[in-house]
């Protein structure tokens, strides 16, 4: 049979346009779909954005300590002037994308992609066939079954808040609400966290997420453990939260950010159509990201692998190479870094003590933790604290997982991961020579 494209990718986000623009190089003949922007969740609602706020954040923190070293200064933060001057990066962003697509030979679709079957789409009032299809549309946040849950908003919805609140509960304690909580704090908001399952950051090493959860206390940030809401309804003073759990009684705000998780975006794909296997939380994709169906694939969110942008877009890549450049990949998952863009800054690689000895045995697992004040804040009175705490595996030294909370934290922990994948020991650490003063220079201690 004749198909108009080797490759069809649904979803211009990171890993669809890097399995696109992979599989142009390989000369196949490729085409993208995007429904909304290109650049998907990370440019437009997610990673990028979030990350000139929390740099927008940084300057109050900066302003502050500035007057620990002999600096008088005044400063006001104008929040529409921000977010002009964002929303013109991230279309220049969107821009870039598109224009690449263009160079790489890409055929660029705008619409809403549903299949009608394993090797054909329908866009809009148009139908395309493709020998292999690659399904990669992201995620999106999830909403839980509370009443007044309408008056809440998510991650998607607070970039376009007309003006900041004074107060803001966040419903969930996972990344995107520890960071989303740094951030609106240093724009000066009251805050306070509410998470289910723990304090914060459920699935980080313990020793990471009690040093972080303090450092936010010390700057003004009130975390409620194993702590959710039940009802939100709106009230004389703003949106009133009835609490359950280890705190209970209510807590009033003038925004509530839920942030309790996301879901893959499979509405309206009609994966059925093509028979593709799929569950609530994700398509079910083999070692090589191929579904069910022999000629689907699926990378990003929308799979059962692990939800960070530069995973979807190695994956993507993965994808282009397997199928049209002759060499079978896949991604290596056990040394992959993440980080918490809070202030203080966290960041793992590996293993967390608990599940080192789950999985080796408590008397065959040490850890070195260390804790000291950072350089930067000698002169000031802020009592921040830098956490680094190694998990290793006693009989062979081998370094099974890395934490650190403190600035920094993520540009550390990525020279970290790549030792870890080649199999660096506690001591070999000890016998690199840092740079100092430095805080990574602790790293090699």
């Amino acid at each position: 049979m004749h198909y108009t494209y080797d490759l069809l990718v649904i979803g211009g986000g990171s890993g669809g346009l890097a399995a696109a623009k992979r599989a142009a190089q390989h000369g196949v003949r490729v085409a993208i779909v995007e429904q909304k922007h290109w650049g998907g969740t990370c440019v437009n609602r997610g990673c990028i954005p979030k990350k000139l706020m929390v740099y927008a954040s940084d300057v109050a923190h900066q302003v502050k300590l500035a007057r620990s070293y002999g600096w008088q200064i005044q400063a006001e933060f104008n929040w529409s002037d921000f977010v002009q001057a964002r929303d013109r990066e991230l279309e220049r962003l969107r821009q870039v994308h598109e224009t690449s697509l263009s160079k790489a030979g890409v055929d660029r679709i705008q619409g809403h992609a549903c299949f009608v079957d394993a090797h054909t789409v329908q866009v809009e009032d148009q139908t395309i066939q493709a020998d292999k299809i690659l399904i990669a549309v992201g995620g999106k946040p999830i909403l839980p079954d509370i009443e007044g849950i309408e008056h809440t908003i998510t991650s998607r919805d607070i970039f376009h808040l007309p003006r900041l609140p004074e107060r803001l509960v966040i419903v969930g304690g996972g990344y995107i609400g520890v960071e989303f909580a740094s951030m609106m704090r240093g724009f000066g908001c009251e805050v306070a966290i509410l998470n289910r399952e723990s304090c914060i950051l459920p699935g980080f090493d313990g020793d990471l997420t009690q040093t972080l959860r303090d450092a936010l206390r010390q700057r003004g940030i009130n975390s409620l453990c194993d702590t959710t809401a039940t009802a939100i309804q709106k009230g004389a003073n703003g949106l009133e939260l009835t609490l359950s759990g280890e705190e209970s009684g209510s807590l009033v705000a003038d925004v509530v950010l839920c942030a309790v998780g996301r879901s893959p975006n499979l509405e309206g794909l009609r994966l059925e159509q093509a028979e593709v296997e799929f569950s609530q939380k994700a398509i079910e994709v083999d070692d090589y990201y191929c579904t069910n169906q022999p000629n689907i694939y699926a990378i990003g969110d929308c799979s059962s692998r692990l939800p960070l942008t530069p995973v979807a877009i190695a994956e993507g890549h993965a994808v282009a190479d397997t199928l049209f450049g002759g060499q079978r990949r896949q991604i290596e998952y056990d040394s992959i870094p993440s980080a918490v863009f809070a202030r203080p800054e966290a960041a793992a690689v590996g293993m967390t003590e608990s599940k080192a000895k789950e999985q080796f045995g408590d008397e065959q697992i040490i850890c070195d933790r260390t804790e000291f004040r950072p350089l930067v804040y000698s002169l000031s009175e802020s009592p921040e604290m830098t956490m680094m705490k190694f998990v290793i595996h006693k009989k062979t030294d081998r370094v099974l997982g890395l934490h650190i909370v403190g600035e920094h934290a993520a540009e550390m922990i990525q020279g970290a991961a790549l030792a870890m994948q080649n199999g660096m020991t506690k001591q070999a650490f000890s016998n690199l020579i840092g740079i100092h003063p430095t805080s990574a220079e602790e790293l090699f201690s």
